[in-house]
């Protein structure tokens, strides 16, 4: 097992990809805050199946983060993460500081307007800017092939796909879908902050989730009834605070009238942990409901 070439600073990380790039080597990228857990790796293994040095950013963006927000107390293991990535063939981790990544005050900043101030945007003022704007940073700093992201952060995702057709980067996004653990709740980060008591009422989430994706299949189009039905499962669960649930279209997330393709998304809280979680449906004549991965 073959340890990555840890990289702490843009000039280390851009002189070794340019001896990659020399070798004639497809380089991908999988942007992280680390604490990496299954969901990361499928990520990175995707990454592995369409490039051939893999690259693994783990940086904790402070932009994204507001006041009052878990940027202090969000969990970091660079020794786990580490050996992860070398489990799973990561040629180069970059791991910088904040001083690296904003050696002086940001003047400029990259934000989708369409989508920043919708749904977890508007809970969350200026998150997407900050996501918008470290990930252009770390594009101009890779110059990645392709990246690959989760498509649990699926207005993330979105984001990042209208940034790049926007700004003609030239990079392939793709996306991967949520991985879950036994009882369908979605692999994060966040999760390890969860009480036990905490931990078994969340899997309401995916319950939930699943009977959105049920009705739609047995004919159900009225996003509002969609909505309902995932409020209603969710509610009956006395520790969840829903915070958000929302039925869009699945490609610009822009509100529908009738659900023939569109994402159910919902953001919820459990004690002082915020977990979002999302599912694509489809009518039986729009093609296949999204698979899943779980163990």
């Amino acid at each position: 097992m073959k340890l990555p070439l840890v990289t702490r600073t843009i000039a280390e990380l851009r002189a070794a990809l340019n001896a990659e790039r020399r070798g004639g080597r497809r380089i991908g990228l999988v942007p992280t805050m680390g604490y990496l857990h299954r969901g990361h790796m499928a990520l990175v293994d995707r990454a592995r199946d369409v490039s051939d040095t893999v690259v693994v950013s783990i940086f904790v963006n402070p932009t994204q983060f507001g006041p009052g927000e878990d940027l202090s107390t969000y969990p970091r293991d660079l020794h786990g993460d580490l050996a992860l990535c070398a489990r799973h063939g990561v040629a180069i981790v970059f791991a910088p500081d904040v001083a690296e990544m904003y050696p002086q005050p940001m003047e400029t900043a990259v934000e989708v307007t369409s989508l920043s101030g919708i749904l977890i945007g508007a809970q969350r003022p200026g998150h997407f800017r900050g996501v918008a704007t470290v990930v252009a940073k770390l594009f101009n700093i890779v110059a990645p092939d392709v990246a690959v992201f989760g498509e649990k952060d699926y207005q993330q995702l979105a984001t990042i796909r209208r940034m790049v057709r926007d700004l003609s980067f030239g990079i392939e996004i793709l996306g991967v879908p949520t991985v879950r653990d036994a009882d369908g709740l979605a692999a994060s980060s966040r999760n390890v902050r969860l009480s036990a008591e905490d931990r078994r009422a969340a899997a309401v989430i995916p319950a939930a989730l699943d009977r959105a994706g049920d009705a739609v299949a047995r004919g159900e189009r009225d996003p509002h009834a969609i909505e309902a039905l995932v409020r209603a499962v969710i509610q009956a669960e006395p520790r969840a605070d829903i915070r958000s649930v929302d039925v869009r279209d699945a490609d610009d997330l822009s509100e529908i009238r009738s659900v023939e393709r569109a994402v159910v998304l919902v953001t919820v809280r459990f004690g002082d942990v915020l977990l979002i979680d999302q599912r694509e449906v489809s009518s039986p004549d729009a093609g296949m409901i999204r698979r899943e991965v779980r163990p």
